[in-house]
């Protein structure tokens, strides 16, 4: 193999598993410290320039990082790192003073955001403190799209959103809201240099069986249903209720229902319990307020009397594999069985409606009604517009759609300046070593043995009595460090010098892990296997030195290290030392226009 390029920002970015997993590649471990040092306020400002939404996310990021965080393969629970975020929001104090300002000269750009959610909303916050004219047009009276409209108040306050939707439109985008955007040509007719377009997927699938038409007075679609309480349309729903679907849409209905009057809710789906698309902690707190989850039952038809529901008709089906080698679902023969219900929430998920955009303004649209759109750039065949978040590549989440908003960003900045819109220069990338003295760094390198700590929770009885009543009450201080004791400060890399290698294996011999190996060198797929402790994990890099006065290289398995110094602290030559990578992505704003 040959030796790792550690000057460019690849390796060491991958060792970061945590900021490597998130969408938007926020520096994980640089504001857990901050937290750890009682810096709230710098540890948000850290998150905000990547993720945007600090306090928002810190309640309902669907959490990407969490499965990839080492701690996770140390002792099976990851750092809770999506509650420290909460944490650095919540105490963070008024920080509007560290905040970007609009720019007082105008670059003569003017960019048109359709949909205040969270990708038009980071495309403003990126694009209007250089000088862009941004307009941001939204049929609803507030910012914030799904994030208001669809998230139940009892996991996110409107409090948070409102502060951080503040945030952007402190930077001075012109808010058109209350104005429904109809026609696409009509808008590319105005002298917008570039239009993004980012209105999610509006659209919640309808169920279409026997007796649907008939009952269809009890029978809602989940996100409409969701909006309408949210925004006080709707109060009651009746004692007895279905909730068809097994997303986190699913999960915050049969909550919701919980709150506005039903005693019985069932939740009921195709799949089986661990296929279910709704995130661990989603089921287990609808569980946890008594809903239960029926799996791999599939609605056959709707009951009915005189016009009303009188509840769903369910087919048994069970998990085979078909002639293909898929996993489906073929029914068992057993028995139909029937559940009574007064109302039924169907959240068996969500499509995009694009009926505003028309057909002869240059934008292709693939067989199942999505535009075609560029994975880098975020451009459309019309290179005009440029599309993020669930309107682009279907629905996910909102980590997702703010790392769309500032690619889309980047592309919008160097198609108005006439540049490719595929430049993407590279992420920045500082290393500094961690020493202060022969064995002290500054950084806590003990690795805490504390279970990760869990949240305290609202009393079930007073959370269900009121919708807007935030379950979740974050970690306290203690809670807090406790947690922040956790991570393995995973940006604090190994860096090896090969000159300064006297080959005496010191450095094996106190490795924890057995991640240290000097050995000859080989193709990747020989090496892997005679190591010390044989590298598995095929998609975390190997760490692999230059030649030694032996002949042998020193091969890392990135995959396992704790990143504790002990080799640094026992190498007699200094030859290893721990050096904190601060790895940020390239955003819009590299330059001015002329």
């Amino acid at each position: 193999m040959q030796p790792t390029n550690t000057e460019a920002p690849e390796h060491f970015h991958k060792v970061v598993d945590c900021q490597w997993a998130c969408p938007a590649h926020t520096p994980v471990p640089e504001y857990i410290r901050l937290i750890a040092q009682g810096r709230h306020a710098d540890a948000y400002m850290v998150n905000w320039k990547s993720n945007v939404f600090p306090g928002i996310l810190g309640r309902t990021c669907d959490r990407p990082c969490e499965p990839a965080c080492r701690r996770g393969r140390v002792d099976e629970e990851p750092v809770a790192i999506c509650r420290l975020k909460r944490v650095a929001a919540d105490s963070k104090g008024d920080v509007a003073a560290r905040m970007p300002t609009p720019s007082p000269v105008k670059i003569g750009r003017t960019v048109a955001c359709i949909g205040a959610g969270p990708a038009s909303m980071t495309v403003a916050r990126d694009l209007a403190p250089f000088g862009f004219d941004v307009v941001v047009y939204d049929a609803e009276a507030k910012s914030g799209g799904m994030i208001r409209s669809q998230i139940p108040r009892f996991r996110l306050p409107e409090s948070v959103i409102d502060e951080e939707m503040g945030f952007v439109t402190a930077l001075g985008p012109k808010m058109r809201l209350g104005e429904r955007v109809d026609s696409l040509k009509a808008l590319l007719a105005e002298p917008y240099d570039a239009i993004f377009v980012g209105t999610g997927a509006p659209r919640g699938r309808d169920l279409d069986v026997p007796g649907r038409r008939e009952a269809a007075a009890n029978i809602h679609i989940g996100i409409d249903w969701l909006s309408s309480v949210s925004f006080g349309h709707i109060e009651s729903i009746g004692r007895r209720v279905v909730v068809l679907g097994g997303g986190n849409t699913a999960m915050d209905c049969c909550r919701t229902s919980r709150r506005m009057g039903g005693e019985e809710v069932t939740v009921v789906v195709r799949s089986g319990f661990e296929e279910m698309k709704a995130s661990p902690w989603e089921k287990e707190d609808a569980m946890h307020e008594g809903i239960p989850i029926r799996n791999f039952m599939v609605p056959k038809a709707f009951t009915h009397e005189d016009g009303k529901l009188t509840g769903v008709v369910f087919e048994k089906v069970a998990p085979v594999i078909d002639e293909r080698g898929r996993r489906v679902t073929r029914p068992t023969g057993e028995p139909d069985e029937h559940i009574a219900c007064d109302d039924v929430l169907l959240a068996i998920g969500q499509e995009n409606s694009f009926p505003w955009i028309e057909r002869d303004i240059g934008i292709d649209f693939d067989e199942w009604g999505m535009p075609v759109v560029d994975p880098v750039t975020f451009q459309s065949t019309n290179p005009r517009v440029f599309f993020g978040g669930d309107a682009a590549f279907g629905p996910k989440n909102i980590i997702w759609a703010v790392a769309h908003g500032h690619e889309a960003a980047v592309s919008i900045e160097h198609f108005c300046r006439g540049q490719d819109v595929r430049l993407r220069p590279p992420p920045g990338m500082a290393l500094s070593s961690q020493k202060m003295g022969i064995h002290e760094w500054s950084y806590d390198n003990d690795v805490s043995l504390d279970d990760r700590q869990k949240v305290p929770m609202l009393e079930t009885s007073v959370a269900l009595a009121d919708v807007k009543a935030e379950v979740e009450l974050g970690f306290d201080v203690a809670r807090a460090l406790a947690e922040t004791q956790r991570c393995l400060n995973c940006d604090i890399q190994t860096v090896f010098a090969t000159p300064l290698c006297i080959e005496c294996d010191a450095c094996v011999d106190i490795c924890p892990t057995d991640c240290i190996t000097f050995t000859v060198n080989g193709e990747e797929d020989e090496l892997r296997p005679r190591l010390k402790a044989p590298a598995l994990n095929l998609t975390q890099d190997l760490y692999v030195s230059g030649s030694l006065p032996t002949g042998r290289v020193m091969v890392k398995d990135e995959d396992v290290c704790l990143h504790c110094g002990l080799c640094a602290e026992r190498c007699p030559t200094g030859a290893w030392d721990m050096q904190k990578t601060l790895i940020e992505m390239t955003q819009a704003g590299g330059g001015c226009l002329k």
